[in-house]
């Protein structure tokens, strides 16, 4: 675990003093001392070599910082490869012709020794070294651009991922303010009393709304006693209405998103609806082995049997949600019997 640790720690340091500017100068100073380091050769003492050695390494160099800073930005950036190309094929020719005439000119207009440095120099590994030099400098200017706009990339689907839950969020709580709206507005005309309790439920439910529900996470305790104010609520309105919450496992500590199984259980109580039978509406949560394991079973009017349509918006919001809140890490399946609908949906905690 701390070998992982620190590994992660050096690649993240890597990236940074690749791409954060603080690291400029160190970066270009390591640069430097390498380029240089890999153009000098002690084989031949002299002035003269190492005037060759200075004058090759400040080519390097300028070369080097060119093609990084100049042709990569203005033609491989822009999608003008070819003319990219073409640029490039133009520096190595110059370069090899240079380097030729003054081998030439070293050799017999100077008649310098055979053993210089001049002498020994092969056109073709030049062009070779040239070569590599510019995909070098090409490929860290790249990988600069790569990390750089792969975080960019990162934090605008953080920024939107965000934004789309907030309005998900949004549409899901006018919808459920509606139904419980509309419960008191009928019990107002039938039972004053039972319309003053709904409407202080109400009021418990709105706070959790405005106020717990707001974070990015809550307790999953939290959220069941919601639910649980939500199903009292439904006792009222319905003589024959009947609930259960059932909690299996170490429910303590646990966070989830707010307003995660509302919607579901919404659903159930609108789509179990029986004005002659008793009708039900059964939730279970267990955790087991780092999973939360929350299953809703909800009974179906005995005269309808027909397939209930499971209602628009709040379930395609709330599969949405899971989707960005728990990618890869949770599994929804709906269950449709006889007498019964069932919800179960399973999410990874670790």
């Amino acid at each position: 675990m701390n070998a992982l640790m620190s590994t992660d720690s050096l690649s993240d340091f890597f990236l940074h003093f690749f791409t954060n500017g603080r690291y400029r100068i160190a970066r270009h100073g390591l640069l430097i001392l390498l380029l240089i380091a890999s153009t000098w050769k002690n084989t031949i003492p002299g002035p003269i070599n190492a005037v060759i050695h200075i004058i090759l390494a400040l080519l390097i160099l300028s070369l080097f910082y060119f093609n990084m800073y100049y042709l990569v930005p203005k033609y491989l950036f822009k999608d003008g490869f070819l003319n990219y190309c073409f640029h490039i094929a133009m520096i190595i020719g110059t370069i090899v012709v240079l380097l030729g005439l003054l081998k030439y000119i070293w050799a017999v207009k100077l008649n310098e020794p055979q053993r210089s440095e001049m002498q020994q120099l092969n056109l073709f590994s030049v062009a070779f070294v040239v070569i590599m030099l510019i995909a070098s400098s090409a490929t860290i200017k790249l990988f600069q651009r790569l990390i750089v706009d792969s975080r960019r990339i990162s934090e605008l689907e953080s920024i939107t991922a965000k934004a789309e839950l907030e309005q998900l969020k949004n549409q899901i709580t006018p919808h459920f303010l509606f139904n419980m709206l509309n419960n008191a507005n009928v019990l107002t005309k039938r039972d004053p009393e039972k319309a003053s309790q709904v409407l202080m439920k109400l009021g418990d439910l709105l706070r959790y709304q405005l106020y717990d529900s707001t974070r990015g996470s809550v307790l999953l305790t939290a959220d069941i006693h919601f639910l649980e104010d939500f199903l009292n609520l439904e006792k009222i309105r319905r003589d024959n209405f009947q609930s259960i919450i059932s909690k299996n496992g170490d429910l303590s500590g646990i966070q989830i998103a707010p307003l995660l199984f509302i919607i579901f259980v919404e659903n159930a109580v609108k789509h179990n609806m029986d004005a002659e039978n008793r009708s039900y509406v059964h939730l279970f949560f267990t955790v087991y082995e780092q999973e939360l394991h929350f299953k809703c079973v909800n009974s179906k009017p005995l005269n309808n049997h027909s397939k209930p349509k499971p209602g628009g918006l709040g379930l395609v919001n709330i599969e949405r949600r899971l989707e960005l809140l728990y990618p890869d890490k949770h599994q929804l399946n709906v269950i449709e019997d006889v007498d019964s609908f069932t919800i179960y949906l399973t999410i990874k905690l670790g």
